[in-house]
């Protein structure tokens, strides 16, 4: 993999998944929306949906079939309450999961919410070439997980190495995969 000293803006989309929140009370939505844009990537799109497992896969399914877009942050849905279903919903449709996210992401939880933490089942992966990381719903949850692991790994000039650089060779790989014989 190749280092960048030169920024390359990703395409995101933000999913909340609650049953309680609106649009105008979605804190964690507008801080991912903010943090990323804040950071020089592009919000492609934005939803709100209900905690149901097939919506929520449709919703996904759309933003992984769409070429133009190099990852999805969904915040909600990660707990073990109520209808929390996202990981259920989500980790079908990846090609490959990212276990080091979920696994960092409830380290860091640890230090701020103490065994509280172990109740997290944020989790990270590839589907269709597109980055999906799914994180609780708090705002500073989304926080912790933006500013220490998902805004370095889609910045191309993060060194050793990083996610957003990964896109090009990605890309390339599906484009060999999917051309005619």
């Amino acid at each position: 993999m190749t280092h960048s000293d030169t920024f390359v803006a990703l395409t995101l989309c933000v999913l909340t998944v609650s049953d309680s929140r609106t649009p105008d009370t979605d804190s964690s939505g507008d801080y991912l929306v903010a943090a990323l844009t804040e950071a020089g990537h592009r919000l492609h799109s934005r939803d709100l949906l209900p905690d149901n497992i097939y919506r929520l896969r449709a919703r996904i399914s759309d933003w992984i079939a769409d070429e133009t877009i190099d990852g999805i942050l969904i915040t909600g849905g990660t707990g073990f309450t109520g209808r929390d279903a996202t990981p259920e919903a989500i980790r079908p449709l990846l090609d490959k999961e990212m276990p080091g996210f979920g696994e960092l992401f409830r380290a860091l939880s640890f230090d701020e919410i103490g065994t509280s933490s172990l109740q997290s089942r944020a989790f990270a992966g590839l589907a269709n070439n597109t980055f999906v990381f799914a994180l609780p719903g708090s705002t500073s949850a989304c926080r912790t997980g933006w500013q220490a692991l998902i805004r370095q790994q889609l910045d191309s000039r993060t060194r050793p190495c990083n996610l957003a650089n990964l896109r090009p060779r990605l890309r390339e790989q599906a484009a060999t995969l999917n051309a005619p014989p």
